[in-house]
């Protein structure tokens, strides 16, 4: 088993022990969207909480579901999906994020002021997202299986590692970002915005 399976399988071993992300996880199954991914924050500071020694839930804000259906960009479908998820999330004490990632860039220049190409897939999507650890996705299968997806590999988020992905975002986002992370887990190491960005390390 390399580094990489290694790291996997510790990742989905803390997922396993956060009430909270399995219980999102399972009634995520019932979506029925393909392709579809829990993502970024909820699952990183789970992390940093079991290396830190919080409770799983410190911190969490919300959770970020990601989906992609290139069929139908209203927002009047999307809204359904929406619709779907309250239903299937209630009682959970966290907001739920649904986003159809193939109409990102229908709303993205308005909200970002930054016009950007249309996503061609969900992974497309997360290799954009503002830090290395936190592009990341992952989803519990039907038949048990964990599919993860981190184009820039686990390392930096068990060595506790924020480094900049500047494929989308600005300095000062990032700098926003990881000011507020550090307020909540000062034991974070933050990359200076001026250091060079490692490749992608797809694993899945």
């Amino acid at each position: 088993m390399d580094n990489g399976d290694v790291l996997q399988k510790r990742l989905t071993e803390v997922f396993s022990r956060s009430t909270l992300l399995m219980d999102i996880f399972r009634r995520a199954q019932g979506l029925s969207l393909i392709p579809y991914y829990i993502g970024a924050g909820c699952l990183v500071q789970t992390v940093w909480n079991e290396l830190t020694g919080r409770t799983p839930g410190y911190g969490i804000s919300d959770i970020d579901i990601i989906y992609y259906d290139a069929s139908d960009l209203s927002y009047a479908a999307e809204d359904e999906v929406v619709a779907k998820g309250r239903e299937l999330f209630d009682g959970i004490a966290l907001p739920v994020d649904l986003k159809n990632q193939a109409r990102v860039h229908l709303w993205y220049p308005q909200k970002f002021g930054v016009e950007i190409s249309p996503y061609l897939s969900l992974e497309a999507a997360i290799d954009s997202w503002p830090t290395t650890v936190t592009s990341l996705g992952a989803r519990l299968e039907l038949n048990g299986e964990w599919k993860i997806y981190a184009p820039f590999g686990l390392e930096d988020l068990f060595q506790l590692v924020l480094r900049p992905n500047k494929a989308l975002i600005t300095e000062e986002v990032y700098r926003t970002k990881t000011q507020k992370w550090k307020r909540k887990w000062p034991e974070l190491t933050v990359v200076p915005w001026s250091f060079t960005t490692p490749n992608c390390i797809y694993t899945s």
